[in-house]
């Protein structure tokens, strides 16, 4: 145990961090689960009202350094990608394609 008072203080500081963060992150995966099941169940109108409520406490937690910055962008990413549906594919063989410029 540390003997300064300092450092005792900092101890219970660290604890309570800790303890917000925790909460935090939790928060994010549970929103994360709920918006993947509304996905899985085809609920596209309901997953779109919470994506933005997501997005919202994953740049939140990412601005108060619970989370990397990155790792929030990537998230919000991947599921942004799962709501909404891929571009059409065009079936060109390469051979078909024009020439890159340059």
């Amino acid at each position: 145990m540390p003997i300064k008072h300092a450092a005792l203080k900092q101890i219970r500081k660290d604890r309570a961090r800790r303890s917000r963060n925790q909460a935090v992150r939790a928060e994010l995966k549970t929103l994360t689960k709920r918006l993947l099941a509304l996905l899985q169940e085809q609920k596209l109108e309901e997953a779109r009202g919470l994506i933005q409520l997501v997005s919202k406490k994953y740049d939140r937690a990412a601005s108060r350094h619970v989370i990397h910055p990155n790792t929030a962008a990537r998230y919000k990413s991947r599921l942004t990608r799962r709501l909404t549906p891929p571009p059409p594919r065009t079936s060109q063989s390469p051979a078909a394609r024009p020439p890159a410029p340059g």
